[in-house]
């Protein structure tokens, strides 16, 4: 007969048992090094560039808390990233629980929720890990902070400490600056794109109108800004750069929050015969790949939008089959951002946004701001349906 075993009475012999001693718990500098690609992606060119998109979207969460409004990003001579802002600073006080400074807790430990040390309302990036990621995958990084009065800086190397958080001389500016070089042995690549950066650099500058962020490549020396005040209408008209082939201007823009200013919602989107259109939506200014609640929410209110109003104006009687959703989105350029709280993404690089109450909110948003848009301004609202209607053989639903 073969001898079982309780559960309160494990196996012995080699290879058999399990203990407390077999468990290993990695700090978090180690745990990210070990597996980069959970944090960031991946070690090619894409989570080399991640490296410097979570950094940046830590000074735009300052710009969004009403602190910054200029971030400036230069590729140095030496192929690493410096990112500056004109923030509050990241704190400096040590905290007594831990006997730590407050920024280099920020540096080196994995947090759950959001920016837990700053209290963000609204925050992007990879849930509160971006700088302690950023650390750990660095060969080398300085943090620079000119703060209650004083600079203060300190080093690290693969995510250690090389020196204490040391204060300078007396100051008067504020923000930070954080210099770091991608570490050789974790990326495949260590080659900045600087066709890569501006294209997100822009993005985010039109996603968050007035912060100016500018991009310098010291490689050779090359130097871009972006500054849109006018946000989602302007990113529109980038993403329609031919006029003869609008089938209204200006862009179609609204914004909104809710009453718990929990959900913050822009929309730019307007119709051209150019192209067959695009449609790119942003959660706390990540651009979601994959879309989400709030693109099934967009989606579904103009929808069902521009069907009630084409029978309305009568382009469709009672009896006609639904203009479909395709021939809607025929040719239409829209961007749809929203900010929210509490943000679920499906994934730790944010493709897909999984909050319900997003989809419900941006139908609302959608309906009320667009329906009162296409009453008064029946011209362009009139052009927009006979764009749709002249397709109308193909765009039945069945």
């Amino acid at each position: 007969m073969t001898e079982s075993h309780s559960p309160s009475q494990p196996a012995s012999g080699d290879g058999h048992g399990y203990s407390s001693s077999h468990i290993q718990v990695l700090e978090a500098c180690e745990a990210i090094r070990r597996r980069p690609g959970m944090y960031i992606g991946s070690t090619s060119e894409r989570g080399l560039h991640q490296m410097v998109f979570e950094a940046v979207t830590y000074a735009v969460d300052e710009h969004l808390a009403g602190h910054a409004d200029t971030i400036d990003v230069t590729i140095t001579a030496d192929g690493g990233i410096r990112i500056a802002d004109n923030g509050r600073g990241l704190p400096v006080e040590v905290e007594e629980s831990t006997g730590k400074p407050a920024l280099e807790r920020e540096l080196t430990e994995l947090s759950l929720g959001t920016k837990p040390h700053t209290g963000y309302r609204v925050s992007g990036g990879i849930s509160g890990l971006g700088l302690c990621v950023v650390n750990a995958l660095s060969g080398r990084l300085t943090v620079e902070v000119h703060r209650d009065g004083h600079r203060w800086t300190q080093e690290y190397e693969k995510g250690t400490p090389l020196t204490p958080l040391t204060r300078h001389e007396e100051t008067g500016d504020h923000g930070t600056a954080i210099t770091f070089l991608p570490d050789t042995d974790i990326f495949e690549t260590t080659r900045y794109s600087f066709a890569t950066l501006s294209q997100r650099l822009r993005e985010l500058a039109f996603l968050n109108g007035g912060l100016a962020i500018s991009l310098t490549d010291e490689r050779p020396e090359r130097p871009a800004r972006y500054h849109h005040t006018d946000g989602l209408r302007t990113y529109v008209a980038h993403l329609n750069p031919y006029p003869p082939s609008l089938v209204h201007s200006p862009a179609i823009a609204f914004e909104s929050e809710d009453e718990d200013a929990t959900i913050f919602v822009q929309v730019a989107m307007q119709w051209n015969t150019y192209s067959t259109g695009g449609f790119h939506s942003f959660a706390n200014s990540t651009r979601t790949h994959e879309g989400g609640a709030h693109e099934q929410g967009f989606r579904t209110a103009l929808t069902d939008l521009v069907n009630d109003y084409a029978r309305r104006q009568r382009h469709l009687s009672t009896h006609d089959e639904d203009i479909t959703a395709e021939a809607i989105h025929e040719g239409l350029t829209a961007v749809v951002s929203v900010k929210l709280t509490h943000p679920v993404f499906e994934g730790c690089t944010r493709t897909k946004l999984s909050n319900p109450e997003a989809a419900v909110y941006v139908q609302e948003v959608v309906r009320e701001h667009l329906t009162d848009w296409l009453d008064h301004n029946p011209d362009e609202a009139a052009a927009i349906l006979r764009h749709i209607v002249l397709r109308r053989p193909q765009m039945l639903r069945g």
